[in-house]
């Protein structure tokens, strides 16, 4: 497997961040709904579609969506390792999100310019990523390490780092997350139900794709 698209212009994570006000959190194991699946996001707002590597499946559907809909653009989620990272550029991915943070993820992912959004649950975490260069972060999992309350108390120590929480972010709860200082963007995988792309009811993710948008606009 090869980059459909080498040495694209690197994204930076904070560019991943501010393009929408949602991340989709995408599982697939077919690759038959990758393509279908990219442009009913893209027809309601969404370019940035994070392709978690939790199925076999995984990195042909992020090549099929990098070759087939250039107009988005596709990350690697759940990244653990070197190897990940390189598996998700080879395959086009232009960003990484990874469920936790090391040093040699991050190296790994700047070696082959993917940007990336490191998760992090505790201050120690923020602290080791930031001091290799990260300061967009995935605050992950959000709810069950603290919430709302959590990013409030870390923005006076770290008063420069943004987030993107991720894990139980819902439309519902999205607002209040997103009217933080500290939050850029959320993760969130109700806009991808999997009964949705199931049934290939692509009008269904457009639309609620659509619906993303207006949260930004009511803040």
């Amino acid at each position: 497997m090869t980059n459909p698209n080498p040495n694209p212009n690197p994204l930076t994570a904070l560019q991943v961040m501010q393009d929408a006000p949602v991340i989709p959190v995408i599982v697939l194991s077919d690759v038959a709904q990758a393509v279908p699946l990219a442009r009913a996001l893209l027809a309601g707002g969404i370019r940035m579609l994070e392709v978690t590597l939790r199925t076999p499946q995984a990195l042909a559907c992020i090549e099929a969506i990098a070759r087939a809909v250039p107009e988005a653009v596709v990350g690697a989620g759940t990244v653990r390792c070197r190897a990940d990272a390189q598996a998700a550029a080879n395959a086009g991915a232009r960003f990484a999100v990874s469920p936790g943070y090391t040093s040699a993820v991050g190296q790994a992912c700047r070696d082959v310019d993917l940007a990336l959004l490191p998760g992090v649950a505790t201050g120690g975490e923020i602290m080791t990523a930031c001091e290799d260069g990260f300061t967009e972060l995935k605050f992950f999992p959000a709810l069950q390490a603290g919430g709302l309350a959590m990013l409030k108390a870390w923005s006076g120590p770290f008063f420069d780092v943004q987030f993107c929480p991720t894990g139980g972010i819902s439309l519902q709860n999205a607002p209040e997350f997103l009217a933080l200082p500290n939050v850029v963007c959320v993760g969130g995988s109700w806009l991808v139900p999997a009964d949705a792309a199931a049934s290939g009811d692509w009008h269904r993710v457009t639309r609620l794709a659509t619906e993303v948008q207006a949260l930004r606009h009511s803040l």
